[in-house]
């Protein structure tokens, strides 16, 4: 399984990480092509390239020109006309012909970034109008390290403790702290170490790529390395390369053990429709399984456990979302471990067009979203069309 690491102790920006994906392969005419699905205004950009140095060492350079801004670059008011409210990036994105992978990790970066903004300036998330972030210059970023992870097979991303960085930055909002209470926001959950010096060593975008995509396990997983990237940052800090690595490779295939959170709560008061409801919108959240089991409880009564596996990082949402849906005065959480088998999504062309296959080292299954789809359409048994295309995948190898 391909996987890349990226040693962001020096500092991570959006920029860095398009850098280190060109310079890993990722072809600058492919990035335009895609990044033409978006319907930007037509020259509202200009994709550059370069090798530069920083402090004796070779790296990729990535840069966004704005042609139409150039001359008031440094007067935000003026710019006002190309920020953009999180809620239309989102419809932009959902609107775009981009691979449904790509969007789905430009959105999920996109919202880590809105959230983290909305909570350090008090704003509904929707509304957040992106200053920096939200110019056409790290839109391109965002989707451009998107397109770059999907071009490369890249399928996990770890990350390295990144550098908290100091002193103050000017910004839209004015002259603001490092790390920005928005960066700050996004290091959460991320190993974050002191030895670098004063500056901006890891920006919003940069923050909210590694928040959004990367197992904060804050070192090198287990890997087979293929190749090395090098991806240079616009400013040259004293105190080390200011510079980002990617090492892309092949992550070792055998069951992974991660930790998991199971909350549960038992309830004697609960109608099945509203459980039912509970449920749903508990996946809808992202919940990794939800399940309930018959109890019963004191008094004789029949009850049921609601059970709900989820990411440690979930914890509070899920939580507050089973005491706000079911009314119980309290929920219990567990840790536990799991072994997870690898698995990787793989698109095929079929007889009933592009589907999904969830595929293991012992198991495959067309995505059953897709079989339902098809079987609508088609007016099949869903039986049927899960037979035919377990068919198709073996003779399309």
């Amino acid at each position: 399984m391909k996987g890349i690491y990226f040693d962001a102790t020096a500092g991570i920006a959006g920029d860095m990480t398009v850098a280190v994906l060109l310079d890993l392969g990722l072809p600058l005419d492919y990035l335009q092509q895609e990044l033409a699905k978006l319907g930007l205004p037509q020259g509202s950009y200009v994709l550059g390239e370069q090798r530069v140095q920083r402090q004796g060492v070779a790296a990729a350079y990535f840069s966004v020109q704005l042609p139409d801004l150039e001359h008031h670059h440094h007067h935000d008011q003026q710019r006002h006309h190309h920020h953009r409210r999180y809620a239309d990036i989102r419809t932009m994105l959902a609107g775009s012909s981009l691979a449904a992978q790509v969007t789905d990790r430009a959105q999920r970066i996109f919202r880590r970034l809105a959230e983290a903004e909305a909570l350090a300036h008090q704003v509904a998330v929707d509304e957040v109008s992106f200053h920096e972030v939200g110019a056409v210059d790290s839109i391109v970023d965002i989707v451009g390290v998107a397109i770059g992870l999907d071009w490369l097979g890249v399928e996990r991303i770890y990350t390295s403790a990144v550098p908290l960085g100091g002193g103050f930055v000017e910004t839209a909002h004015g002259r603001l702290p490092v790390p920005a209470p928005a960066t700050a926001e996004l290091l959460k959950g991320l190993a974050v170490h002191g030895r670098c010096g004063e500056g901006e060593r890891v920006t919003p975008t940069g923050s909210a790529i590694l928040a959004a995509l990367a197992e904060p396990c804050g070192m090198m997983p287990a890997m087979t390395v293929l190749r090395v990237g090098h991806g240079a940052g616009s400013k040259d800090f004293s105190d080390c390369p200011n510079i980002l690595r990617g090492f892309l490779g092949e992550v070792s295939e055998q069951a992974d053990q991660e930790t998991v959170l199971e909350l549960s709560c038992n309830l004697d008061d609960v109608s099945p429709e509203l459980l039912g409801y509970t449920m749903e919108q508990l996946f809808a959240a992202g919940a990794l399984d939800v399940w309930h089991t018959p109890i019963q409880m004191k008094k004789q009564r029949p009850a049921v456990t609601l059970s709900v596996l989820c990411r440690p990082e979930q914890k509070d949402q899920m939580a507050q979302l089973v005491m706000k849906e079911t009314a119980t005065l309290g929920v219990r959480v567990q840790q536990v471990q799991r072994l997870v088998q690898p698995r990787r999504i793989e698109q095929r062309q079929t007889c009933w067009g592009m589907v999904r296959y969830k595929v293991s080292d012992c198991s495959l299954k067309p995505e059953f979203e897709d079989c339902c789809r098809i079987a609508r359409e088609q007016g099949l048994p869903l039986r049927q069309v899960q037979q035919r295309l377990l068919a198709e995948y073996g003779h399309g190898q």
